[in-house]
């Protein structure tokens, strides 16, 4: 892929634990503005994920924050009028099908068709037993619940039939605005990779460094309008080191992102914002 090829989004502060101090103590309205400000700079979407209750053990490998993605997104559609939202991700053996398709369903009506689902296999067996959701058979559901998903998105009647779900002669109303919302899949190895190409319109993996997914891009033949989002390949600094950021996004770009991730230190909101301002100004003149 060229350089020029590439779209940039926003990882949201605020939602997740990041280790910026004012971000990790940040409200609604901070994230409101930098929501407005990567509206009005043209980035392709923001980010929220999904946990309920982490166990504390893991608190030091994943952090404690986790915004609900619905409530979040739900506001931050009030606020903005063209940026997307990407959940990233959803469980999907947290939810039944129908459920992520009547929840997120009324987003894309909120929002006027800016909704992507990111979705994800799961990996953390306390959570799932919490729950009440099967651990063991994980990599199948979500296989049946994606192929659910495709079939009820955006359908007030949706059918479908499968060795998990099984549904039929029900109403979802409202449904997706969009006729066929972007479904991404999230996941740390090459089995979430074959999954998203071969399930979905895209990838979007964590803790997968840039080039990692290049060599697993070479294994897996993707389909075309595939979507690859990637972190840059190095922390970014627009401001003080314009011509460095334009080398590692074309860097990374050529690596296989169709989107990059905007990553970069900052001491406040105010420094988050010089920086989102510059890394924009730089794309568009670059």
């Amino acid at each position: 892929m060229s350089a020029e090829g590439f779209r940039l989004a926003v990882g949201s502060p605020v939602v997740t634990s990041s280790g910026a101090a004012w971000a990790d103590s940040g409200s609604i309205e901070e994230l409101a503005l930098v929501a407005q400000a990567a509206d009005r700079l043209g980035y392709h979407h923001l980010t929220c994920s999904e946990h309920i209750a982490l166990p504390s053990s893991e608190l030091a490998r994943r952090g404690s924050r986790y915004w609900d993605p619905l409530a979040t997104f739900g506001y931050l559609a009030a606020r903005t009028e063209r940026i997307r939202f990407a959940t990233s991700v959803l469980v999907l053996a947290y939810h039944h099908p129908l459920e992520i398709a009547k929840r997120y369903g009324t987003l894309d009506q909120v929002s006027s068709g800016r909704l992507i689902l990111g979705v994800g296999v799961g990996t953390l067996q306390e959570e799932f037993d919490l729950v009440g959701a099967p651990f063991d058979d994980r990599g199948p559901r979500a296989d049946d619940a994606l192929k659910a998903l495709r079939a009820s998105l955006s359908k007030r009647l949706p059918e479908y039939h499968g060795p998990f779900y099984d549904f039929g002669g029900l109403v979802v109303d409202p449904c997706a605005v969009q006729a066929h919302v972007p479904i991404w899949v999230g996941g740390r190895t090459l089995r979430s990779l074959r999954r998203a190409a071969a399930l979905a319109d895209g990838w979007c993996p964590f803790a997968v460094t840039p080039g990692q997914a290049a060599e697993w891009l070479q294994l897996v033949e993707v389909p075309p309008g595939f979507e690859v989002v990637l972190p840059p390949i190095e922390r970014l600094d627009p401001v003080d080191e314009p011509s460095k950021t334009q080398e590692i996004l074309g860097e990374t770009a050529a690596l296989g992102a169709t989107i990059i991730m905007a990553g970069f230190a900052s001491s406040s909101l105010e420094d988050y914002l010089e920086q989102l301002e510059a890394l924009a100004t730089l794309r568009l003149g670059g």
